[in-house]
């Protein structure tokens, strides 16, 4: 349901929340290493996400990616339509290309209550909850060598 670009770019964002602020921002080098992700494809992505207000950044010595207060106010959809469409939430889950309530694919009504939810939790879930939610729940998250 999520592209890898999708992905890197979240669990990029929940890293920048946990580790950078104003005073300590953190180039894409050193977050695509922790994440273990392709530095090139992260460093686009987090411009991406800089240049649509996801994150903040700022350029020169001591600069990188950071997230302020405001940023944090987004929602794990508004991260997810800045690098894609958000069209995967409506493909078949068996990848057919024509499945809906009146062409049901074999486990069409298994998977539409799950999508709805997750597509629900995506919308209404801030990026801080998420990051409340790792931090009050013992929610683990893997990022790299990182465990939180």
């Amino acid at each position: 349901m999520l592209t890898n670009a999708c992905k890197y770019a979240i669990r990029a964002v929940i890293y920048l929340v946990m580790y950078a602020d104003s005073e300590n921002k953190i180039g894409a080098k050193i977050i695509a290493k922790d994440l273990q992700v392709p530095q090139p494809f992260l460093a686009k992505l987090l411009k991406d996400l800089a240049g649509k207000g996801i994150i903040s950044s700022s350029k020169g010595p001591g600069g990188g990616f950071y997230l302020t207060k405001e940023n944090q106010d987004n929602t794990l959809w508004d991260v997810i339509i800045s690098i894609s469409d958000g069209s995967r939430f409506d493909e078949c889950f068996l990848g057919l290309v024509k499945c809906n309530n009146d062409n049901p694919c074999p486990v069409h009504y298994a998977v539409v209550p799950f999508k709805k939810k997750l597509l629900a939790d995506f919308k209404q879930k801030t990026i801080r909850a998420i990051v409340e939610e790792v931090k009050t729940n013992g929610t683990a998250i893997t990022l790299g060598k990182l465990t939180v």
